[in-house]
């Protein structure tokens, strides 16, 4: 998870996954400039939190609290 120190929808996305059982990688964004276009070349976005997990991509935090009210997160992390 791309995450940055100062934000609260991150902290959300940790709370999140925390509750589901997901480990999680963070690889921190802040004052790295490198990271930040490694985001948005992967992505096309340029905010944080950026969530992959089993190498699939699944968003921000608004994508990821949607696939957990739709079900689609559990099958994602059951694989």
């Amino acid at each position: 998870m791309y995450t940055s120190d100062y934000c609260p929808f991150c902290r959300m996305a940790y709370q999140l996954l925390d509750e589901k059982g997901v480990v999680y990688k963070k690889i921190s964004v802040d004052g790295n400039s490198d990271i930040w276009k490694e985001i948005h070349q992967k992505t096309g976005r340029s905010t944080v939190p950026q969530i992959y997990i089993n190498d699939q991509y699944i968003g921000g935090y608004d994508d990821l609290s949607a696939a957990d009210r739709s079900g689609e997160l559990s099958m994602i992390i059951n694989g």
